[in-house]
């Protein structure tokens, strides 16, 4: 970010409101995450938190309905919804709701779209390494929240853990040192 020289700081502040307001609109129009931050916070007064993470959820659930997924158009629409929950945390601030989201795309990958990483082939394998990164990503996320939250996570994390050192993600999630079981920090 380009930082703003005293003079000009002070010519800013010495402009008619109006104009102030004028340039604030211009300026914020051009970027798309603080008008939805803003239409979050000052529109919604933030009490869309659910029913944004409902519109996620409903996306996920839309993705695993899909059977005939070939590896590399799952990955590709996996990559998509992570991006959308990404946007939500941006707008959001949720960090509960991107441990729930990402821990519910990569749980039902395994479960619903098992045939895309059950066997490990060439195929497979660059799916494999996204899901077992971002399974790191999502550890690093769950231990950071509070451990009584942890404890909302701690089966369905299980559940993750096993199913990746199961199938085609083992050998990277050996790579990567991801553990076997998840315990609740204390």
């Amino acid at each position: 970010m380009a930082k703003i020289e005293k003079e000009l700081q002070q010519a800013i502040v010495a402009m008619p409101q109006k104009e102030k307001d004028k340039l604030l609109l211009r300026l914020i129009g051009k970027d798309d995450i603080l008008i939805q931050q803003l239409t979050f916070t000052l529109v919604e007064e933030s009490l869309t938190m659910e029913s944004r993470r409902d519109d996620i959820k409903v996306l996920i659930d839309k993705l695993y309905d899909t059977t005939n997924y070939s590896s590399g158009y799952l990955m590709m629409d996996m990559r998509y919804t992570n991006a959308e929950i990404t946007r939500h945390v941006k707008v959001t601030k949720d960090k509960y709701g991107e441990v729930e989201l990402t821990l519910k795309l990569l749980k039902e990958c395994f479960e619903k779209q098992l045939k895309c990483i059950e066997k490990y082939s060439s195929k497979s394998d660059t799916l494999a390494l996204y899901v077992v990164k971002r399974t790191d990503f999502l550890l690093k996320k769950v231990v950071k929240i509070h451990p009584d939250i942890q404890f909302d996570f701690h089966a369905d994390m299980n559940t993750l853990l096993e199913s990746l050192h199961k199938y085609a993600t083992a050998y990277y999630a050996k790579e990567l040192q991801i553990p076997q079981k998840f315990e609740i920090a204390e």
